[in-house]
């Protein structure tokens, strides 16, 4: 059945996805009149742009090619009148129909909506890499290279990867500026080596995740050099905050774990939300000197940042003030409330 549910964080990916599907069922030269795109206002309106968006899924393609109606974050918000309304149409869309729908935010599993999706749609989603799985990050550098034909050696490789995060937007833009520099040369096949990578992609080693360290240990003037870094590369500001309450969050889980006693690795990453059990170790050397008092007070700062953002303070200001008042707070002693 032609009917595909793309959810995910990282945009750039599931464009790219988009993309693809438009090529794979419109016809070029009858593209604007088999193309239909509609973003999804929330509220009442929403209700009635997605029914009338269903309703054009039912309609035969004009011309050549099959018809593709798109609907953005359709699901955000949705009340059980739309599940009659899919069910209807799920059960006739034409063959040559078809109906994407596109979030970034995970389906609620509990919607009755979204088991009939998972049962009639193909369901891909676009997760995010961890920023600290450094393997599958590197692992997706490579892939990304080769499918651009960009030929990197293992350390050229590994840097870029350390440059790029789990960015997939800017992996892909900063293969783009190497091939054409390696197109340059005169061996169109030769391996850029890691110096040409140092020269032509600004590091982001100045990541948030690296603040979030200099944060805890109390370093403060390492801190606001980081977010300096960080706003020179165009980091998003809630982003880094989203990042930083992520990580806080994760150390207070595990400090709280530590604390009650908890002797087993694999229920402190299951309560701490933890993947891979063998971070624990790493975590608890984190949390080591640090008090759950401190880290509960760092994320008490994080939220005063996060509303102080989204009321439209000015971001470097407002990063620096709350980063001095974190760092200060990780100086104190552990011991001491």
């Amino acid at each position: 059945m032609p009917v595909y549910l793309y959810w995910g964080e990282d945009t750039y990916r599931l464009s790219k996805a988009v993309q693809s599907l438009q090529q794979q069922v419109l016809d070029p030269d009858w593209r604007s009149f088999n193309l239909d795109k509609v973003d999804i206002s929330p509220g009442p309106e929403g209700l009635a742009q997605v029914i009338q968006g269903l309703n054009q899924a039912m309609t035969p393609p004009f011309g050549l090619g099959d018809r593709l109606v798109w609907l953005l974050n359709p699901l955000i918000g949705a009340t059980a009148d739309l599940l009659p309304e899919f069910e209807r149409t799920l059960s006739a869309l034409p063959s040559c129909s078809h109906l994407l729908l596109t979030q970034t935010t995970k389906p609620d599993g509990r919607s009755k909506l979204t088991k009939l999706l998972q049962k009639e749609a193909q369901v891909t989603e676009f997760a995010l890499i961890p920023p600290w799985k450094t393997a599958q990050i590197v692992q997706m550098v490579k892939q990304a290279a080769h499918d651009l034909e960009v030929h990197l050696t293992r350390a050229a490789g590994e840097h870029l990867a350390d440059a790029v995060g789990n960015d997939t937007r800017r992996l892909y833009g900063e293969l783009e500026k190497l091939k054409l520099y390696a197109l340059s040369l005169t061996g169109s096949n030769q391996r850029l080596g890691i110096d040409v990578v140092q020269q032509l992609v600004s590091s982001s080693t100045q990541s948030s995740l690296q603040l979030a360290e200099t944060i805890r240990q109390g370093q403060t003037d390492q801190a606001l050099g980081l977010v300096a870094a960080l706003l020179t590369l165009n980091e998003p500001s809630l982003k880094i905050v989203a990042t930083l309450t992520r990580q806080f969050r994760t150390w207070l889980w595990v400090k709280l774990m530590v604390v009650s006693g908890e002797p087993d690795d694999r229920e402190i990453a299951r309560v701490a939300e933890i993947g891979n059990p063998k971070r624990i170790y790493f975590l608890r050397q984190d949390v080591q000197d640090v008090s759950g008092w401190q880290l509960r007070q760092v994320l008490a700062c994080l939220l005063d940042l996060e509303v102080a953002l989204k009321q439209g303070e000015e971001a470097r200001s407002t990063l620096m003030t709350h980063v001095v008042e974190m760092s200060q707070l990780c100086q104190r002693d552990p011991e001491a409330p």
